[in-house]
């Protein structure tokens, strides 16, 4: 694997200002929105050429719940996933465009985001997604230290429509559906509680990054 370790910090680079921008000001008007070629392309061909590697991320078999809660669903999803720990300069990187991003929706929209955790997808042909909330409220406020805001990345170049693997969001308010092509550099942004999805069957192999920016116990997302 050939890493550019020169790669900017992302909180340096004042050209991602246009694309957050356009993120606050759709998440202003609905719970989710979709940007093409949202990644700065240094960032976005890094994180490509690490996806090429799947052996060396040790992807394992995705399952459902958390912690003791936790267990393989292979009829709900197939996936593999390895989680993103910064011990690359494409992951560091990766992790410091995703902080750039929480700053900017805290100071424009109020979040109260305090933490991100995010893991690479590999999506085999025959793969899917079964249709889910990333979170749940409880007694109609968002849960205590959760997922707020659900992030994911594409990297999957000159995807074609008849190759499946269609990130489908549902819109809580009309209940229509977006289809969203995996093509390299689209970023998918939605409030975790609000916005069912699911990954539609894929046809040949298909890469991303899911994240999730978190509030802590006790604190209170507008």
């Amino acid at each position: 694997m050939n890493e550019r370790s020169s790669t900017q910090s992302p909180h340096d680079d004042e050209r991602l200002v246009p694309v957050f921008e356009r993120m606050v000001a759709t998440l202003r008007e609905q719970a989710w929105c979709v940007i093409p070629d949202a990644l700065p392309h240094s960032l976005r061909d890094d994180l490509h050429s690490r996806l090429q590697q799947p052996d060396a991320l040790h992807l394992r078999a995705a399952g459902i719940g958390r912690q003791q809660d936790h267990t393989l669903a292979p009829g709900i999803r197939s996936d593999a996933i390895a989680w993103i720990t910064g011990s690359t300069p494409a992951e560091q990187a990766w992790l410091a465009w995703a902080d750039a991003l929480r700053q900017f929706l805290n100071r424009h929209l109020f979040m109260g985001l305090d933490s991100f955790e995010s893991h690479f997808a590999h999506y085999g042909p025959g793969a899917f997604y079964a249709r889910h909330l990333d979170a749940f409220r409880r007694a109609g406020v968002p849960a205590a230290s959760t997922r707020r805001v659900s992030l994911v990345a594409y990297f999957n170049p000159h995807w074609l429509t008849e190759e499946g693997g269609e990130l489908v969001l549902v819109d809580p308010q009309s209940g229509q559906e977006h289809r969203v092509l995996p093509e390299l550099g689209t970023v998918a942004l939605f409030l975790s509680d609000e916005v069912p999805h699911e990954v539609r069957v894929a046809r040949r192999d298909r890469y991303s990054i899911a994240g999730w920016f978190r509030v802590r116990t006790g604190s209170v997302a507008l």
